[in-house]
């Protein structure tokens, strides 16, 4: 089993910063991408920023969190980070770590379809 442990959360003024941070722990597995989702009270959930772990560092961020959040992550912790600056009310919501990764034989091969974990979720609010 693979699983994820997060941190950071917490309540900020308008203006403030957040880092959360997510590790993935477990045996017999190869992280292919790791990042952020986020829910509101009413909306739907909605991707925060992903990163990919594989081959070239990619990066993908919802539009309204553009320059102002950074992810990154560590391979060597299987962690990855969420810098949050400049925080909004409207960026409060609970935030949850995705995972998407394969799964490793004994042999060191990849087998089966690619699968997806969740965190538990931890609370960013922003409130003066």
């Amino acid at each position: 089993q693979v699983q994820l442990v997060e941190s950071g959360g917490g309540v900020v003024q308008p203006g403030g910063s957040l880092r959360l941070s997510c590790a993935a722990s477990g045996s017999g597995f190869n992280i292919y991408s790791m990042g952020w989702y986020r829910e509101a009270p009413g909306k739907q959930r909605e991707l925060v920023a992903l990163i990919t772990t594989t081959g070239t560092r990619t990066t993908n961020y919802q539009d309204s969190v553009k320059g102002r959040f950074t992810i990154s992550r560590d391979n060597a912790k299987n962690t990855v980070y969420l810098q949050m600056t400049n925080l909004k009310p409207e960026d409060t919501a609970v935030y949850m770590c995705y995972l998407q990764y394969s799964r490793i034989s004994p042999g060191g091969l990849e087998f089966g379809s690619l699968n997806v974990n969740w965190g538990q979720g931890t609370q960013v609010t922003i409130s003066s």
